[in-house]
């Protein structure tokens, strides 16, 4: 994914993608990439948590916007348990 980023960053179209492999994007080095703990088959969270799914794509065009500096691979562990709304500063009032 990092090799097609930087084709389309290059026409002047930001990007950003998820990895579910740090060691993998490290070596890629895509522009911008967020890495959230989840496992292989489930890049955006599990089937039916909504809360977290909206919660990665906040944090993904959070990001779109924030991060200037190529390569930079932003760490998220968004797989622990608990009230979803305690740990999503990004989804409160949804």
């Amino acid at each position: 994914m990092g090799l097609i980023q930087r084709i389309i960053e290059a026409a002047g179209i930001a990007t950003i993608s998820v990895t579910l492999s740090r060691g993998i994007s490290q070596k890629v080095k895509p522009p911008r990439a967020v890495y959230t703990g989840f496992p292989l088959g489930h890049p955006f969270a599990y089937p039916h948590q909504r809360f977290r799914q909206l919660q990665l794509l906040r944090l993904l065009l959070n990001y779109m916007e924030t991060l200037e500096t190529p390569g930079r691979i932003v760490v998220h562990n968004l797989t622990h348990d608990g009230d979803p709304e305690a740990h999503c500063v990004l989804c409160q009032g949804l």
